[in-house]
């Protein structure tokens, strides 16, 4: 099964009349979160992490940091719960962890609606993503599978979820999408 890649035109106009002026709006927001996260622990607020973009191509994917500066570089699912910090719980629970990735959108390196990206030791997922053509399209800040509860611990059922949406996908689809993660959050 292939997934189609969704046309870039649209999703892209859609992304950057989103993203641009929520960047533009909500960039007090993750200045106090980062003064915050510096305050009550070491290590730089923004975290930066290589992730794996549309085709396979490396990016510089940026996030509030949650975790302990000197957590190892795995998937969250991995992570040991007690690396995330009390700020970190919060900026989770409230997705401010993810701001900084409208920049990864206005670069077009992301999506704001797409499959997560994952990191490049996820061998078993990134298999099952190649297999289901889900590398076509960029990745998203959120998208069909966290909307649905699915994380990258059960990766056949993510990349399965991945192709569903890229199968089906639609601009209105893509506003749906973005209005069930606002409401979950």
């Amino acid at each position: 099964m292939q997934a189609c890649r969704p046309p870039q035109r649209g999703k892209r106009a859609l992304d950057l009349a989103i993203a641009l002026p929520l960047a533009l709006l909500l960039w007090p927001v993750v200045l106090v979160a980062a003064v915050a996260v510096r305050a009550t622990s070491p290590g730089p607020a923004v975290y930066v992490q290589t992730r794996l973009g549309r085709d396979m191509v490396p990016f510089r994917c940026y996030k509030l940091r949650t975790m302990r500066a000197d957590t190892p570089s795995v998937p969250t699912h991995e992570a040991h719960a007690e690396a995330i910090t009390p700020v970190g719980r919060f900026l989770r629970r409230s997705k401010i962890d993810e701001l900084p990735q409208l920049w990864n959108v206005l670069r077009g390196e992301m999506s704001l609606v797409g499959p997560r990206p994952c990191l490049p030791q996820q061998e078993e997922l990134i298999a099952h993503r190649k297999r289901h053509g889900v590398f076509a399209a960029l990745p998203g800040i959120t998208g069909l599978a966290q909307v649905r509860g699915i994380d990258m611990s059960r990766p056949q059922l993510c990349a399965e979820t991945d192709a569903e949406y890229l199968e089906t996908w639609s601009l209105r689809a893509d506003i749906g999408l973005l209005w069930r993660t606002l409401r979950r959050s």
